[in-house]
C-alpha cells in the first residue's frame, strides 16, 4: 500500500515515514503545497495524508484542486487545526477522514486501512448517483452527509452508519453487516456497540424528515417520518 504524505514538518515526516515503512507501507513525502498535485498525480497513492498548513499552497486548496481534477484517492487530513469548523470545512472540501494532531499511529493506520476497505465496498455506489433520501445525501467521494445541501455534524461512526442505510432506504440492513462497516477500524469493539451508534444517530435525525427504525432480529432501516 502506498501513502503520499503531504506534510512540511520534518520531524513529522520522519516519524510517519519510518513508522509506516516498518509496517510494510511505501511512503512518498511532499513538503510543499505548490508541488503536491504533481507529486499526487505521479505517485498514484492508495491514501493521501494531508496537512492543512503548508508552504506554497494551503492544504485545503490542494484538496479542492485535486477533487476538481477528478483525483479520487482517499484523503485523511492530519493537522493541528482541529476545531469543528475546520473538520466540517475539510470534509466539505473532499476529505474522507480528519484526524487532529497529536494522534496515535495505530489509530492512523486503522483509519487508513478502513478507508481502503471502504473504497472497495463503496465502488458500486460511486458508479451511480449519490444515495439520497428525505433530503439526506451522502457525498460518494468525501463521505460527508448533507441534509438539504447543508453538512450534518455527525461523528465518523454515525456518518458511516447513515451512509450504509442510505444505500437502500426503506430496506432493513442486518446489524452484523452494519457493525462490519461502521467498526471496520476497531479490533476490540463488541457487536452491541452498533446499538449505541444507532441511538446517537436517531437523535441526530430529528427534524430531518427521516427516522432510524429498529427491527428486532433483522437490523435497522431508514424511513420517512410521517
Amino acid at each position: 500500500m502506498k501513502l503520499l504524505v503531504i506534510e512540511d514538518n520534518a520531524a513529522m515526516q520522519t516519524t510517519l515515514q519510518r513508522s509506516f515503512e516498518r509496517r510494510g507501507f511505501r511512503v512518498v513525502i511532499c513538503d510543499d503545497g505548490a508541488k503536491a498535485l504533481s507529486r499526487w498525480r505521479a505517485s498514484v497513492p492508495d491514501v493521501v495524508l494531508l496537512d492543512l498548513s503548508m508552504p506554497g499552497q494551503d492544504g485545503l486548496e490542494v484538496l479542492a484542486q485535486a477533487r476538481g481534477e477528478g483525483l479520487t484517492t482517499p484523503v485523511i487530513i492530519v493537522t493541528a487545526r482541529g476545531t469543528l469548523g475546520d473538520r466540517i470545512l475539510g470534509l466539505n472540501t473532499g476529505a474522507d477522514d480528519y484526524l487532529p494532531k497529536p494522534f496515535d499511529l495505530d489509530e492512523l493506520e486503522a483509519r487508513i486501512r478502513a478507508l481502503v476497505r471502504r473504497q472497495g465496498q463503496a465502488s458500486e455506489v460511486r458508479s451511480g448517483e449519490a444515495p439520497s433520501f428525505c433530503g439526506l445525501r451522502a457525498d460518494a467521494q468525501s463521505g460527508a452527509v448533507y441534509h438539504q445541501g447543508q453538512p450534518l455534524d455527525l461523528a465518523p461512526r454515525e456518518a458511516a452508519l447513515l451512509r450504509a442505510l442510505l444505500v437502500r432506504p426503506g430496506q432493513a440492513v442486518a446489524k452484523d453487516k452494519l457493525f462490519e462497516l461502521v467498526f471496520a477500524d476497531a479490533t476490540d469493539a463488541q457487536p452491541d456497540a452498533i446499538e449505541v451508534v444507532a441511538y446517537r444517530l436517531r437523535k441526530r435525525l430529528v427534524a430531518t424528515g427521516a427516522k432510524l427504525v429498529t427491527l428486532r432480529g433483522l437490523g435497522y432501516l431508514l424511513q420517512a417520518d410521517d
